[in-house]
């Protein structure tokens, strides 16, 4: 069965659920177990630890140095490969708070897998951006909170570089949703008409198996120059 159809599929039996809601803002995480722990559909797993069980670099076994965890904040300062998820996830809820220095840009992944040189030729990307502080911001495809080079975000709803944002990503079936300090920027149907169209007129034409994949890893992306934090990323499996 092609691709495209399977999302039909899903997008059916989701369809109920549609717009998930949610104010963007994260309760407390002291209770919830790491992602070492087996958990249920619905219960939210903690992506941050000391130790950082739940990662290891893209095409690596271990978490790559430069990439550690201070006061519970995972940081990197430099150039680094990047993090990916040893869990493959399809349908999921993601949260989690980040910020960047100015002229920062960065990104987190989903649906992604090791089958090219980079993930972001077969992952799409939520980016994380100082708007503005960094030339991407200057088009809103490529502004924070945007399915890179697909799906605009709107203006006015990152905040300045240097303060913590809270974002949240929901993937169910085909659709997909990007959360930016409590409002949702992007929405949109992977594998539809429309999103066949963008990635057509986009860089990821040129590799067919980019915003394919129904079921794939998370990522961090540490390869730009400069600083990242990110803290309280939780993950939970949606049904």
């Amino acid at each position: 069965m092609k691709l495209n159809t399977l999302f039909a599929l899903a997008a059916v039996t989701g369809a109920a659920i549609g717009c998930a809601s949610g104010s963007g803002t994260m309760s407390s995480q002291s209770t919830a177990p790491s992602a070492s722990a087996s958990t249920s559909t619905g219960e939210w797993v903690n992506l941050i630890d000391p130790s950082l069980s739940a990662w290891r670099g893209y095409k690596e076994q271990a978490v790559p140095a430069g990439w550690q965890v201070v006061n519970g904040d995972l940081n990197k300062k430099v150039s680094v490969n990047d993090l990916i998820t040893k869990q493959e996830y399809g349908d999921f809820e993601l949260e989690w708070e980040w910020k960047l220095p100015p002229g920062g840009n960065a990104g987190v992944f989903y649906r992604g897998d090791e089958s090219d040189s980079k993930i972001y030729w077969t992952a799409p990307e939520y980016q994380l951006l100082d708007d503005a502080g960094h030339e991407d911001g200057k088009s809103r495809l490529t502004s924070a909170g945007s399915a890179y080079a697909l799906y605009a975000s709107p203006a006015g709803h990152v905040k300045r570089a240097g303060e913590w944002n809270s974002s949240r990503i929901v993937a169910r079936g085909p659709h997909i949703e990007h959360w930016l300090n409590g409002a949702k920027v992007v929405d949109y149907e992977q594998g539809s008409p429309d999103w066949a169209a963008k990635k057509k007129a986009s860089k990821f034409n040129d590799y067919p198996k980019y915003g394919t994949l129904s079921r794939g890893v998370i990522g961090i992306q540490g390869d730009h120059e400069g600083e990242l934090s990110i803290r309280r990323m939780r993950i939970r499996t949606l049904p």
